[in-house]
């Protein structure tokens, strides 16, 4: 498969401090890929440059071969519009219903009118399971309802790309895995290519088949492929100890010099 995105020697900082550096990975057009590493090293501050939200201090993010920074502001908004996102909170407009929030990228982007804008709310909402509660507040709503509600939302404008923050972070085991096949299925049946950030492992072995590891300590990437490649030929201890949940060993003084 032909690569969809492609990031080339990025590097992530906040004014002096450098969150990530020398990033390059590519996301396979129609791979579910995952961003994966431990709390604080960067994994969402790597979504937020991809979707649009953070200018990179330095390197590319390609979209299709085109360098989405370095292009216009117009042309960003266009490249965005291939983008759907769903936020680790949902981010749904409180005071709007299940449907106001998934009608609302089609009324800002669109030049459709009430009557196909509601068909399409319910058919998006039908994709998740939901278009029962196209009237219903999101504070009705439980946690997994409200994750697939703006998951909908995400899916508006049919983007090419999903880009899914910590989708799991908050939900049962049972909910989680049910938000796992509903992700798996909108890959499978839209075509979608899916980026996805967590350091939820039932759910990476689940549905990821591709991705890259970032590392808090070096401030880079040590490590591509599966998360079940990672987990049982990651090479790198600091890897291998995060895919299987144990305690990494002490680094000695040689390792320690080294990344």
């Amino acid at each position: 498969m032909t690569a969809l995105l492609s990031v080339r020697e990025v590097t992530l900082a906040f004014g002096p401090n450098t969150i990530q550096h020398d990033l390059s990975f590519d996301v396979r057009r129609g791979s579910i890929f995952a961003i994966m590493g431990g709390s604080g090293c960067g994994k969402s501050t790597m979504l937020k440059a991809m979707i649009g939200l953070l200018r990179p201090a330095t390197g590319s993010i390609l979209v299709d071969t085109e360098d989405y920074w370095a292009a216009p502001e117009a042309r960003r908004t266009a490249i965005g519009r291939r983008f759907g996102v769903l936020f680790q909170s949902g981010a749904l407009w409180s005071a709007l219903t299940v449907g106001e929030n998934v009608a609302l990228p089609l009324r800002m982007f669109t030049g459709l009118n009430d009557t196909d804008i509601r068909r399409l709310v319910r058919l998006k909402l039908g994709l998740v399971g939901m278009e029962n509660a196209v009237d219903r507040l999101p504070a009705e709503l439980s946690g997994g309802m409200r994750k697939r509600a703006g998951l909908a939302r995400a899916l508006a404008l049919d983007p090419d790309v999903l880009f899914l923050d910590e989708p799991s972070a908050g939900l049962d085991p049972i909910t989680s895995s049910r938000l796992d096949d509903l992700i798996l299925n909108l890959r499978d049946g839209l075509g979608a290519t899916i980026v996805m950030v967590s350091h939820e492992l039932p759910s990476l072995f689940a549905i990821a088949d591709d991705g890259v590891f970032l590392d808090a300590e070096t401030k880079t990437a040590i490590a591509q492929g599966s998360p079940s490649h990672l987990r049982d030929h990651g090479g790198d201890p600091r890897v291998t100890a995060f895919m299987r949940r144990e305690r990494p060993a002490p680094r000695t003084p040689a390792q320690q010099d080294r990344p």
